[in-house]
């Protein structure tokens, strides 16, 4: 990497859930498994093994949609405290080369080691594959880059047990290369308007201009005119501060009655209320999530007038922003999530008088 250019790294563990799995019961290695609900019970995939990826099996897939693509995987539980005590090591692993690392979840970071100083960053990713594998018998695959976009995208290019260095001269082929739906920020429904422009790739991206991208994009034009381009000036930040807390519950049975909705509502309140709790946080945004039979979704939002904790205020804005939800169709989703989170003792409490 140049000299005064960043080196950032971007560790995702290799299908670390079914990993652990087949780590822990030799008798799942080299078959389809699959980690999470059952599918005879209206479950979802949360990973699954590169076995079971080969049909078409993928998380946040309904598990019954997975048993017909893949009729001989074998479904299991998820062991949460299992893969939790996992990814402490793994993090603590990091955390001996540098002191920036960004957890975004269990099994995946940013770490950079731009202070290692004149030792290579694709040898200290070596380095830490290495001791993974030697400590948790687990693969991970790496990105190195010059900023935590090329990085992340770079992790991905090679899995499993990847290790991928895009230096700056390389980086704008590489980019123009990219399927757009891999750019940070571009979900399906940006991907789909993406489309409509005619714009597929990093390279088609950067043939728009930045005015034309605002137009279409309002601010995010900008960002996504900056990354096709390579340009990500994030920093890593080792202690972010979590900005959404929620909650949500798949029905064993679809429902269209507003009543049992509400019923379902205050046991999320209850569950969302007691995890702020335990984190000191109170929210400034109430959001309704519903997903219908089809599995079409919608959210709806509302901020409230004081920063929200307990059970009944969260479950008032919940039932309110339900009224705005149209009930045409049966739904087998609720969530509910608290954003714009403040943590602390509230400095004042709001009287009621009346």
């Amino acid at each position: 990497m140049e000299a005064g250019v960043r080196k950032i790294i971007h560790m995702d563990m290799d299908a670390f859930y079914a990993s652990v799995e087949q780590r822990d019961h030799p008798e799942y290695r080299g078959k389809p498994l699959i980690v999470g609900g059952s599918p005879h019970a209206r479950g979802v995939v949360a990973t699954c093994s590169y076995e079971a990826r080969r049909f078409g099996v993928h998380s946040a897939m309904p598990s019954q949609t997975a048993l017909r693509l893949c009729p001989d995987a074998i479904f299991v539980r998820p062991r949460m405290e299992v893969y939790r005590a996992v990814s402490q090591e793994i993090m603590a692993i990091f955390r001996a080369h540098t002191d920036l690392v960004e957890p975004l979840s269990l099994d995946e970071a940013y770490l950079d080691v731009t202070a290692i100083g004149a030792e290579s960053a694709t040898a200290v990713a070596r380095e830490i594959k290495r001791t993974i594998r030697s400590r948790t018998a687990l693969t991970v695959s790496a990105g190195v880059s010059y900023n935590k976009f090329i990085a992340k995208i770079a992790s991905d290019y090679r899995k499993p047990d990847g290790l991928t260095v895009i230096v700056p001269s390389q980086a704008q082929a590489f980019l123009d290369a990219v399927p757009v739906g891999k750019f940070f920020g571009v979900g399906k429904v940006t991907e789909a308007r993406f489309a409509a422009l005619g714009v597929q790739t990093g390279a088609e991206l950067r043939a728009l201009s930045r005015e034309a991208l605002c137009v279409v994009f309002a601010d995010r034009g900008h960002q996504f005119y900056d990354l096709a381009r390579g340009i990500d000036q994030r920093p890593v930040q080792p202690h972010r501060v979590r900005q959404s807390i929620g909650v949500e519950s798949t029905l064993q049975v679809d429902i269209e009655d507003q009543t049992e909705m509400v019923r379902v509502l205050s046991g999320l309140a209850e569950s969302l209320a007691s995890t702020l709790s335990q984190r000191a946080a109170r929210g400034r945004v109430v959001v309704l999530k519903v997903k219908y039979h089809n599995f079409a979704q919608i959210t709806r939002r509302t901020t409230t007038t004081a920063p929200v904790q307990s059970p009944e205020e969260i479950l008032l804005y919940a039932k309110a922003l339900l009224t705005h939800v149209p009930l045409q169709d049966k739904v087998r989703l609720l969530g509910i999530a608290v954003h714009g989170l403040v943590f602390g003792a509230p400095q004042w409490e709001q009287l009621t008088l009346f």
